[in-house]
């Protein structure tokens, strides 16, 4: 049985011959597994037979981003500072980047006016998606799964873009306050997103087979904003990501941090078809309270703990960590393995070893 085959029964809640397995790690995990284990990100893997396989996308071509005195400007044109944190194991150090925001261009705009006159909304011409098609092309012929999730900054979102552009206090406020400033704003990152992505879709003609949606809703504890209010600002822009992206034949999978639980059933109304990261910490994040709550009508990925578990147990409390989530979350079907966000560079080797070899070893099916 080959990936996709192992991949899409699991999306029909049914049982196959394992688990199937994705993996996302940071850009400082990559290094590590490069320099201690010798293997390219490609090739660790193969050697580990991950069935979920990420294309590049689209080529940005539009304006130059500004890259002065260190400085970088995103596609939305806010202002960022890149920031180098060394992480060590113990026995080495590899650098994550993580790029802050330094201000927000729309945080004193008071009028719909002045958002919709902003010189900076980015449009989906700036993008070359000529090369899309063939990126799906070569990851089908290996027998994997087509995933395409952007990168951080450009994922099919709504209140993150918003937190940029407006400040996170800022945006919170208008929601509540200045219906018709947020409204506005909202409406800009929609238009561009939905034309962005329909561009995607149609240049890989059909071969992604699962689109990837990001914007984090949770805190630990707690929705950011109360259930009515996710309802009422941000449910019909979720539900057309996704059914643009279903309308091309892709499954949807949408990534959120935190605390959920509240409005997963609207999840489900709006279609979705995995939730991904199920932060086993957070509040109502149970994996075993997700399914029997939600699990013959919502697929999941992730569930294994970066927080607590990968970078501070050792070895065998891994493994032992690997084997609960998966005996809850595995039965009939609707489960991919992964962790609950990036393995980050703090996790040794010997448990990124332990990890993998615990999803075949756990993962099988009778």
């Amino acid at each position: 049985m080959d990936s996709r085959e192992r991949t899409f029964l699991a999306l029909a809640y049914q049982e196959s011959d394992r688990v199937p397995l994705d993996c996302w790690a940071s850009q400082g995990t990559k290094q590590k597994i490069h320099a201690k284990m010798q293997l390219s990100y490609d090739e660790f893997l193969d050697e580990y037979d991950i069935d979920l396989r990420y294309i590049k996308g689209p080529e940005y071509t539009g304006p130059r981003l500004k890259t002065e005195s260190g400085l970088e400007t995103d596609i939305w044109g806010v202002s960022r500072k890149p920031v180098s944190v060394s992480v060590s194991d113990g026995s080495a150090a590899f650098e994550e980047v993580y790029k802050e925001v330094l201000e927000s261009p729309l945080i004193n705009s008071s009028t719909v006016e002045e958002i919709n006159a902003y010189p900076h909304w980015p449009s989906a011409d700036w993008f070359d998606y000529t090369g899309i098609e063939k990126q799906c092309d070569d990851i089908r012929n290996n027998g994997r799964v087509v995933v395409f999730m952007g990168d951080r900054l450009n994922r099919f979102a709504q209140l993150k873009p918003a937190m940029y552009l407006r400040g996170m206090s800022q945006i919170f406020f208008d929601m509540m306050e200045v219906p018709d400033i947020v409204n506005a704003i909202f409406e800009q990152i929609r238009s561009f997103y939905i034309d962005y992505e329909n561009r995607i879709l149609e240049a890989a003609r059909g071969k992604i087979d699962i689109l990837v949606t990001g914007d984090d809703f949770g805190m630990q504890n707690s929705l950011m904003i109360s259930p009515s209010m996710w309802r009422e600002t941000l449910a019909k822009g979720f539900a057309d990501y996704i059914k643009l992206a279903q309308d091309h034949g892709a499954k949807v999978m949408h990534h959120t941090c935190g605390s959920v639980h509240e409005i997963i059933e609207d999840f489900i109304d709006c279609g979705l078809d995995i939730l991904q990261s199920c932060q086993p910490e957070a509040s109502g994040m149970d994996p075993g309270r997700l399914k029997a709550d939600f699990g013959d009508r919502l697929c999941f990925q992730g569930g294994i703990s970066i927080q607590k578990i990968l970078p501070f147990m050792n070895s065998t409390d891994v493994r032992a960590h690997v084997a609960s989530v998966f005996g809850q979350m595995m039965p009939g079907g609707g489960y991919i393995a992964g962790t609950a966000h990036n393995i980050q560079a703090d996790t040794s080797i010997e448990n990124i070893e332990a990890l993998f070899e615990a999803y075949h070893d756990c993962g099988r099916y009778p």
